[in-house]
C-alpha cells in the first residue's frame, strides 16, 4: 500500500513542469511570482494553478507519511520490554547529569563561600591538631534560654501536685536524675520538692542536697521554669488520708508514660514518689524541654560555697605552676575495675581480688577480659594514659591534675604515669587542709573533682561513666574546651604491638587512632540516647559580621553561673 502510494505521489511530481517545480518546493507555501516567470494578468492565473498543484501535493505527502508510518509500524513491532528498558535509560541520564549538577554546585558552594563551617570541617580531618585548643570551638556557644512562647512555671497553688524524687548513684548519676526531675515536673505540672540523695550506694555517702548544692539558688534559678519547694506543706501532709504513694518508674520513659501512669496517680494522690530516679527519662524530648535540661545541669546545679572554695583554691595553684593543664579522670578504682570485668596484668591475686569485689552486684554476668578489651570495654592502664598522651605529643613538663579515688595498685600503679609526667597533682597534695571536712563524703570530693576537671584546659577521660558523659557534654556546652576519650579499642590492639615499632610509627599511629576522639566541633555525633554526653540542642552556631569574623555571643565561659556566686540570674 505505501509503495504503491510512492508511485503516484512520482507521477504527480513528474506532471509538474520544471520552471514551476521551485514554486511547490517554497518551505513557507506562499507563492513566488517571480519564479513562475510572470507579472502580468497571466501569472497570476499561472500562480493560481500553481497553488492548488501544491495544495494537493501537500494532501498527498501528508497521506503518504502517515500510510509509511503505518507501514514501519506493521512491520517492526517495538515490543514494551525495550520501551520501559529506554526510559530507565533516559531517566538514569537525567538523574546522573543532575546528580553532576548538584555535586559541581556544592563544590563551587563551599569554594566560594569561605565561611562554610562544613567546608572548614572537612579541613579538620587533614589539618594537624592542635592538642591544647581547637580553633574551630569560637564558631559556637552554649544556649539554653527560653523561647518567646514559653510558658511559666505553674503556681504551688495551681499545680497538679507534689513530686518527690529519691535519687540513685554517685554524684553524676545522681546529676541526672536531678535534672530530668525538673523537666518531668515541668510536663507534670507538678511543683518539685528539693530531690533526695542517695544514702545506701556503694559509697555510703550521708550528704543531702543541701550539702552538695546550693538549694537556694537551685529554686531561684528555676523559678520560671517549675515551683519548687524544700518540703511538702503540713496541712498537705495532714489532709492525705495514705502516705504519699511511691513507684519506680523504667528506664529512659517517654514523656507519654508519665502523662499516662504518673499524673491520673498524682491528681488522685496529690503526692507521687518516684524511686531510684536516675536515667528515668528518655532523651527524645522536644527542644524547649531539652534546653530546659541544660539549664538546669549546667547552671542551676551550683556546688555550695564550701565546695566551690576549695575546688577554686586548687584551680589556682595549678594556673600559678602553669598557664595550662591537663585534668584526668583515671577512674582506676577497685569498684571500677571489677565491674568491667577486665585484666590487666596483675596475675592471680588481681582476678581474685576484683572478682571478689564483682560478687557484690548478683546481677553481672561473666565476661571474657580478652573479648571485653578487644570491645574497647576496658579502660586503660594510668601507664597507657601516659602513653597515649605523649605520643600525642604532650611534653613531659606539662602539669597533670589527677582526679581520681583510691587507686588499684596504689604508687606502684601509678609510678609508670609520674615518670612520663613529673608535674603530677591531686587534690590531696594541694588542699591537704582544706579538705578535711570533706574527707567522710564521697560526693563532696568528686565534686572538688569535678571543678577543677571543668576548669582545666584539656580534659582526658578513661571511661565512658557518668562524668566522663557529664563533663564532655559541659564542656562542649562551653565552646568545646578541649576533651579527649581514648579510642580504646584501637589504642588496646596498638600497646599489645608497641614492642615491635619505634617510637616515631607508635606515635604517629596514636594521633590516627584519635582522630574523631579529641573533643572537635565535628566528633559530637548526637545521638537519642546520649544527649548528656552531646547536648546538640543547646549548642549554637555564632552567626558571622560584615568582616568574616564571629560575632560575640554570650557564651558559658562569660557567664559561669554554677561556678560565680556574683553572677547573674537568667532571665
Amino acid at each position: 500500500m505505501g509503495a504503491g502510494m510512492a508511485k503516484e505521489a512520482s507521477r504527480f511530481i513528474s506532471s509538474i513542469p520544471p520552471a514551476n517545480l521551485a514554486l511547490l518546493q517554497q518551505p513557507n507555501g506562499k507563492v513566488n511570482t517571480a519564479a513562475a516567470g510572470g507579472g502580468g494578468g497571466g501569472g497570476k492565473v499561472q500562480s493560481i494553478h500553481h497553488q492548488q498543484q501544491h495544495n494537493e501535493w501537500c494532501l498527498w505527502r501528508g497521506r503518504w507519511r502517515s500510510s509509511a508510518a503505518q507501514g514501519i509500524m506493521q512491520r517492526r513491532k517495538i515490543p514494551w520490554s525495550l520501551i520501559c528498558g529506554l526510559m530507565l535509560f533516559a531517566l538514569g541520564m537525567v538523574s546522573l547529569f543532575t546528580g553532576h549538577m548538584a555535586s559541581d554546585l556544592e563544590w563551587y558552594s563551599q569554594r566560594l563561600v569561605k565561611r562554610s563551617l562544613y567546608s572548614r570541617f572537612n579541613v579538620i580531618r587533614r589539618e594537624p591538631i592542635d592538642i591544647w585548643r581547637s580553633k574551630y570551638s569560637k564558631m559556637f556557644y552554649g544556649c539554653s534560654e527560653r523561647g518567646r512562647k514559653y510558658a511559666p512555671a505553674t503556681s504551688e497553688r495551681k499545680s497538679n501536685g507534689y513530686l518527690l524524687i529519691a535519687a540513685s548513684g554517685g554524684l553524676n548519676q545522681e546529676r541526672t536524675g536531678i535534672t530530668d526531675a525538673v523537666v518531668v515536673a515541668r510536663f507534670l505540672n507538678a511543683t518539685l520538692v528539693v530531690p533526695e540523695l542517695d544514702h545506701h550506694s556503694y559509697w555510703k555517702d550521708d550528704s543531702d542536697f543541701v550539702d552538695i548544692f546550693d538549694v537556694d539558688w537551685f529554686i531561684s534559678y528555676l523559678a520560671k521554669d517549675v515551683t519548687i519547694v524544700k518540703r511538702v506543706p503540713d496541712k498537705v501532709m495532714r489532709s492525705m488520708d495514705k502516705p504519699p504513694y511511691t513507684m519506680r518508674v523504667p528506664r529512659k520513659s517517654p514523656p507519654e508514660y508519665y502523662m499516662d501512669q504518673v499524673l491520673p496517680i498524682l491528681l488522685r494522690r496529690q503526692v507521687v514518689q518516684l524511686t531510684k530516679f536516675d536515667y528515668r527519662l528518655g532523651y527524645e524530648l522536644d527542644e524547649e524541654l531539652q534546653k530546659l535540661r541544660c539549664r538546669v545541669n549546667y547552671h542551676a546545679l551550683r556546688f555550695t560555697k564550701p565546695i566551690r572554695e576549695v575546688g577554686q583554691k586548687i584551680v589556682m595553684k595549678m594556673k600559678i605552676m602553669a598557664t595550662r593543664f591537663i585534668a584526668i579522670h583515671l577512674r582506676f578504682e577497685p569498684d571500677m575495675l571489677a565491674f568491667s570485668g577486665c585484666y590487666f596484668g596483675g596475675g592471680d591475686k588481681e582476678r581474685f581480688e576484683l572478682s571478689q569485689i564483682r560478687k557484690r552486684w548478683d546481677t553481672l554476668p561473666d565476661l571474657s577480659p580478652e573479648d571485653e578489651r578487644a570491645r574497647g570495654k576496658c579502660p586503660l592502664t594510668p601507664h597507657e594514659v601516659g602513653l597515649m598522651l605523649r605520643a600525642l605529643g604532650f611534653a613531659n613538663d606539662t602539669y597533670l591534675y589527677v582526679a581520681s579515688g583510691e587507686i588499684y595498685g596504689g604508687e606502684e600503679t601509678l609510678r609508670p604515669l609520674k615518670e612520663l609526667f613529673p608535674n603530677f597533682y591531686t587534690k590531696e597534695m594541694l588542699a591537704d587542709q582544706e579538705l578535711k571536712p570533706l574527707l567522710p563524703y564521697s560526693s563532696r570530693l568528686a565534686a572538688v573533682d569535678y571543678i577543677v576537671c571543668d576548669e582545666s584546659d584539656v580534659f582526658v577521660t578513661n571511661n565512658n561513666g557518668n562524668m566522663a558523659k557529664i563533663l564532655a557534654g559541659r564542656r562542649r556546652y562551653a565552646g568545646h574546651k578541649r576533651t579527649i576519650r581514648p579510642n580504646a579499642k584501637r589504642l588496646s590492639a596498638l600497646f599489645l604491638k608497641r614492642q615491635k615499632m619505634d617510637w616515631e610509627t607508635f606515635s604517629k599511629k596514636v594521633k590516627s587512632c584519635q582522630r574523631g576522639f579529641m573533643g572537635e566541633p565535628d566528633d559530637a555525633k548526637p545521638s537519642k540516647s546520649e544527649f548528656h554526653e552531646h547536648p546538640a540542642s543547646c549548642i549554637c552556631e555564632k552567626p558571622f559580621t560584615e568582616d568574616g569574623n564571629f560575632k560575640e555571643e554570650p557564651t558559658y565561659s562569660q557567664n559561669r553561673s554554677s561556678l560565680n556566686p556574683n553572677a547573674r540570674r537568667q532571665q
